[in-house]
């Protein structure tokens, strides 16, 4: 039996976890409970960013995991890896504007970007999923190599 790698497993398990709690500060605020709200959301940047800390630490001292899975589908898994890339990034950034709209007391603005920064976090958080089961789960991981290298395969 074939065990999955700890950092990776360990970082996705932190970004679900951020997804997670998106979710119910969302439900939270539906409800009209503010302080949860805050709470929550404190918490979901936190596991955000332990997430990419373990993310970039990995990145920068191991390397990134080529895709391992069968050569007819790798193109199909590099555009999607391209995409979730950008999102996450995208989400990354309204997640900041978020979080200091709300902290700042900037409400109207914040309103007004939550709801769809935290559309893009659920999609950022799914494809990242999808992502760690092709390159752990559903296929054998590829080589351990840089970022440009495992991404883009040359």
């Amino acid at each position: 039996m074939n065990s999955l790698p700890i950092l990776p497993t360990i970082s996705t398990t932190f970004i679900v976890l951020s997804g997670i709690t998106v979710a119910i500060g969302w439900w939270q605020i539906k409800q009209r409970k503010i302080e949860s709200h805050k709470k929550t959301m404190f918490f979901a940047a936190v596991f955000a960013l332990v997430f990419f800390i373990i993310y970039a630490s990995r990145t920068l001292f191991i390397g990134n995991t080529s895709f391992g899975g069968p050569d007819n589908i790798k193109v199909y898994y590099t555009t999607f890896l391209i995409f979730h890339i950008n999102l996450a990034t995208i989400g990354a950034v309204l997640g900041i504007l978020s979080l200091y709209s709300g902290y700042k007391n900037k409400l109207s603005f914040h309103r007004r970007l939550g709801p769809f920064t935290s559309i893009v976090w659920f999609f950022s958080a799914i494809t990242g999923v999808v992502v760690y089961l092709l390159l752990y789960v559903f296929y054998k991981g590829g080589e351990t190599t840089s970022m440009i290298k495992a991404i883009l395969g040359f």
